[in-house]
């Protein structure tokens, strides 16, 4: 499996949205989700002053409808729609905290879609392009001018990274943070000034970016070759200091290998957290939301507080 460039999906996304232009829709692809439709969104509003806008990961396998084979997520069929909404609810409850919730139903690509580099450009700019009206409309009719944390995991750390590289300044300036969770960013993508690594626990405006295995070796290529953000969320360094974390009765130490820029997790026992079809031994990508959580969830709240005492917060709702 060759590395995937961002580069790659830029490309992708400027044809698909040329190929748009056209009225003829695939049999494979479903209908666009309307997200001026509140059946479009996953929505918490705890009337806060500042919201977290998550992208969900890949929740879907390929399927068939009257013999076709479908490659993308149908968010108006109940039983794909129930297992983003798992994703939702359960980000929520984990990350949230007293912020609003934001997350759109997309047509996300099927996981085996990532089976082959050609068939993640080929699809994942239909998926992006849900990604990118979702945050628009968001931005037009939802967040009133709040702050915001920009967050997804895996496939939604792509449309994180996508909505990071088209955002106009204005909007980048009520960014508290973004979390692009399982995925990379590369050198072209760091040519857009909207994308500033994180170097500590609290700055503001920065990309906090991390993928997590065993040793080196155990690394995808497709979700971290090339990548270079990289911080430890349990202690917020760049450098090879070590954390620890008690997880599921396992004391785990992570460290962040400043060559590979990968987390290595010392100390997981169990065998639970392969990735469907293109895992690998060691990989703890699956883990990635669940092993930090608690980190992540005391990071996004300090970030948002760091927000709220900065002189470019007007506090708006």
């Amino acid at each position: 499996m060759t590395a995937l460039t961002t580069k790659t999906i830029a490309v992708g996304l400027a044809l698909s949205l040329a190929l748009a232009a056209c009225h003829h829709k695939p049999a494979d692809v479903p209908a666009a989700p309307d997200y001026a439709d509140s059946a479009s969104w996953f929505i918490v509003d705890r009337s806060a002053d500042v919201d977290l806008f998550y992208i969900t990961s890949t929740e879907t396998d390929d399927y068939t409808i009257d013999g076709t084979t479908m490659h993308f997520a149908d968010p108006s069929r109940d039983s794909i729609r129930a297992l983003l909404l798992g994703e939702m609810q359960g980000v929520d409850h984990l990350l949230s905290g007293s912020l609003n919730f934001y997350s759109p139903y997309y047509r996300q690509c099927t996981m085996e879609t990532f089976t082959a580099d050609s068939l993640v450009s080929e699809r994942m700019p239909l998926a992006m392009g849900d990604v990118r009206a979702a945050f628009d409309y968001y931005l037009a009719h939802i967040n009133g001018g709040r702050p915001f944390v920009l967050a997804g995991f895996s496939q939604g750390a792509i449309g994180v990274v996508e909505l990071l590289k088209a955002m106009d300044d204005e909007t980048y300036s009520r960014m508290v943070a973004a979390y692009a969770i399982g995925w990379k960013v590369t050198d072209d993508d760091l040519a857009a000034t909207t994308i500033r690594a994180a170097r500590d626990s609290a700055d503001l405006g920065a990309t906090i970016c991390y993928n997590s295995v065993r040793a080196p070796e155990c690394a995808l290529p497709m979700l971290s070759e090339g990548n270079r953000v990289a911080i430890n969320p349990l202690n917020w360094r760049t450098d090879a200091t070590p954390a620890t974390l008690v997880y599921r009765g396992d004391t785990l130490t992570v460290t962040l290998d400043t060559a590979s820029l990968l987390l290595l997790v010392d100390g997981y026992r169990r065998d639970d957290y392969m990735l469907p079809l293109v895992g690998v031994e060691g990989n703890y990508h699956c883990l990635e939301l669940s092993l930090y959580a608690e980190s992540l969830r005391h990071n996004i709240a300090l970030r948002a507080a760091a927000m709220r005492q900065s002189p470019t917060h007007n506090g708006a709702r």
